[in-house]
């Protein structure tokens, strides 16, 4: 285990000779990442390409122990990497933040090493004999987001490398610290040149999308982006996994008990301030209900500590960067030049450094306000009235998105059945993007194809093969 300044420098370019990473709570400096080119790409994949058969060649066992000790190296540093990612992203050390991301990161590692991954027979009758099995890809190359850098980083290499693939990271350039952190400790236990991260620009990005030695990209990011990736990976037809945008509606029906749910709706909507792909966003209350729910949310939200993520009393933090701040408020600021009533929130300290942006929420809006329709990204959540479920779930799948939704309801049994009629790829009762490592997750529409986590996670990171005889 190192220590925070050490591990720092491990990752840090020579003096001068990187780019600065400014803390977005405070404006101050965290450190230096090295600017990567794309000869610096391409060599990372040759050393890929070098490393990854001796690495196929371990076998299961052997590759699912070594990613095991990855795990346990994790969290001898999980203190370090949780203070590097909390300077970096903004995301406070406690609540579901730094501290919770990083231990997740040990987490998915555990169960992408010990989920079984056993060949399927399909066809064993007396005279035919079909066998399903999963071979490695080869050069897997994996592009991440800036709101969960370690975790979805995680996400992405830890099937790749259990299936027997070599990995080619590229980090967003708002958060490459936490990534070259995590991939650091995590080569403790890896062969050399089987997990590299890559620090450069979009021309790197773009590159790795095309390349012909990349035989699957990972990506979670915008839906933008996704489709860009989808046109250059084209001629080489490659595996894409994507984890694109979300508009997350939840679905609150009238039997539900405002005050019970009122936490729980915070956190689905407000977990990393916000800056989740799969948060709630847009809230559906019925009529009957709709005062007293805003009311028990409104409560909750006023007593979250919002500040400098290293405060151990803050659960909330800044917007991880200006660009995200401004979006944030533009959308609050025309929802309420519309007429929607600011219940808590909406007006920023702007004399104080950093990109806070207070906890928001919206009453009293028109369904088809941009704050409504437009991921927002950030602590702000419309909240809408509704009088039938049918309107409900009619609204709820009216978005060209669908990475997950939400019903919430004191009968479970009705709750799943308005959760049949939602498009999304996950839907959750009385919960909202409590993800878990045993369990399939991916979008509908829009919000991507393909599928993470569990079994299904790890075939995606394999060739299937059917033997016949």
């Amino acid at each position: 285990m190192e220590t925070y300044d050490a591990l720092l420098a491990s990752i840090s370019p020579a003096s001068g000779t990187g780019r600065t990473i400014l803390d977005p709570a405070t404006g101050e400096a965290v450190g230096e990442a090295p600017i990567h080119s794309l000869e610096d790409l391409e060599q990372a994949i040759t050393a890929a390409q070098a490393a990854q058969p001796a690495w196929a060649a371990l076998g299961h066992d052997a590759r699912s122990a070594a990613l095991l000790k990855a795990a346990d190296a994790v969290e001898r540093s999980a203190e370090e990497l949780a203070r590097l990612l909390s300077r970096e992203q903004g995301k406070p050390l406690n609540g579901p933040n730094a501290r919770f991301e990083v231990g997740a990161c040990a987490a998915w590692l555990r169960v992408a090493a010990t989920t079984p991954m056993e060949p399927e027979t399909v066809v064993d009758d007396g005279e035919t004999h079909a066998e399903l099995h999963y071979k490695p890809i080869g050069v897997v190359g994996a592009i991440g987001p800036w709101n969960w850098p370690m975790m979805i980083t995680v996400w992405q290499i830890a099937p790749a490398l259990r299936m027997g693939n070599a990995v080619v990271v590229k980090p967003s350039e708002y958060t490459p610290l936490s990534v070259l952190a995590l991939a650091k400790v995590i080569n403790e236990e890896l062969p050399e040149g089987l997990l590299t991260v890559v620090s450069g620009g979009r021309d790197v990005g773009a590159r790795l999308a095309e390349h012909r030695a990349i035989g699957k990209i990972m990506f979670t990011g915008s839906t933008a982006t996704g489709k860009a990736i989808i046109k250059s990976s084209a001629d080489t037809v490659k595996r894409l996994t994507l984890e694109l945008g979300g508009n997350d509606a939840g679905i609150v029906l009238p039997d539900a008990d405002p005050t019970a749910i009122a936490q729980d709706l915070f956190w689905g909507a407000f977990i990393n301030t916000g800056q989740t792909c799969a948060a709630l966003k847009r809230l559906y209350v019925h009529t009957d209900i709709y005062g007293a729910v805003c009311e028990e949310l409104a409560k909750v939200a006023a007593a979250m500590p919002m500040g400098n993520g290293l405060d151990e009393n803050n659960v909330l933090g800044p917007l991880q960067n200006k660009a995200q701040y401004d979006v944030v408020a533009n959308l609050v600021e025309a929802a309420r030049e519309a007429g929607a009533r600011i219940l808590l929130g909406g007006n920023p300290d702007t004399s104080q450094p950093g990109y806070f942006y207070p906890t928001t929420l919206v009453a009293d809006i028109d369904n088809n306000n941009p704050l409504v329709t437009e991921e927002q990204f950030g602590p702000a959540l419309p909240i809408i009235r509704y009088d039938t479920v049918d309107e409900a779930v009619e609204k709820a799948n009216a978005l060209d998105v669908g990475l997950g939704a939400s019903v919430w309801s004191a009968n479970r049994d009705t709750a799943r059945e308005v959760a049949a009629r939602l498009q999304a790829g996950t839907v959750w009762i009385n919960k909202h993007g409590a993800v878990d490592p045993r369990i399939p997750f991916g979008g509908a529409k829009q919000s991507g194809y393909g599928l993470e986590f569990g079994v299904e996670g790890l075939k995606a990171l394999g060739v299937p093969q059917v033997i016949n005889g």
